[in-house]
């Protein structure tokens, strides 16, 4: 990897630099866009006390959820448990700190902390244990409570495309959280589907311009279907 290019020919190379202890922002939105073969490398690290900030934790056996197994997570910032058993045990247990979020609220935490924002006040969650103790403000006539930005020492996203300069597109809806999660990180890691030279991806169709990415990483990945239901 050198000056504008910011390929790298490994996994190992990528998450390079990556801590126990450390925050890790993930892209991703059930298992639709998520940096698996990133999370596979962490897993590989064996690093622990992990803060992870995604909207959820992946499932038993796949995705964020293979690094329950090993209790590399010790906090996780997410919207909804979802269909992983491992993660319900261990929050239910106590075994893991859990902060349940607001899937907007934690859009915007990512967001602001990428532009800079060091926090912003919602309506969403006055009234309700998500409100419990943080500041309130009114402004006309509706309550706000203060919800801070998140920053990441990390942050992991897949990508459809990428040139090698690091600008990126998403393919559908795998951009979910994936644009602002890589604002986010101070060391932001992409991996993709294809990497395309440069002037091949129309400006209009870039999602996160290569100045938000460090490093940018092509492999090939799973595609699975979080939950299948078929007629009987």
């Amino acid at each position: 990897m050198a000056g504008f290019d910011k390929r790298v020919s490994s996994y190992k190379e990528a998450m390079e630099g990556i801590e126990s202890g450390m925050t890790v922002i993930a892209g991703g939105f059930g298992l639709c866009g998520i940096p698996e073969n990133l999370i596979a490398e962490i897993k590989r690290r064996g690093v622990h006390d992990l803060t992870v900030v995604s909207n959820n934790c992946g499932v038993d056996g796949f995705g964020l959820g293979i690094l329950l197994e090993d209790r590399q997570i010790s906090k996780i910032l997410a919207s909804y448990v979802g269909e992983n058993a491992l993660f319900e045990k261990q929050m239910l247990n106590d075994e893991i700190e859990v902060v349940l979020t607001p899937q907007g609220t934690l859009a915007e935490k990512m967001r602001a902390g990428g532009a800079g924002i060091p926090a912003f006040y919602t309506a969403t969650g006055y009234g309700t244990p998500i409100g419990e103790g943080k500041e309130v403000r009114v402004f006309n006539d509706r309550h706000y409570i203060l919800e801070e930005a998140i920053i990441g020492d990390f942050a992991i996203v897949k990508g459809w495309k990428a040139d090698r300069y690091g600008n990126v597109m998403y393919r559908h809806t795998a951009q979910n959280f994936n644009p602002m999660a890589a604002t986010a990180g101070k060391i932001t890691v992409v991996e993709v589907e294809e990497i395309v030279e440069p002037g091949e991806l129309e400006p209009s169709q870039i999602h996160t311009p290569g100045i938000y990415v460090d490093r940018i990483i092509q492999g090939t990945f799973e595609k699975r279907i979080e939950k299948r239901t078929v007629r009987s």
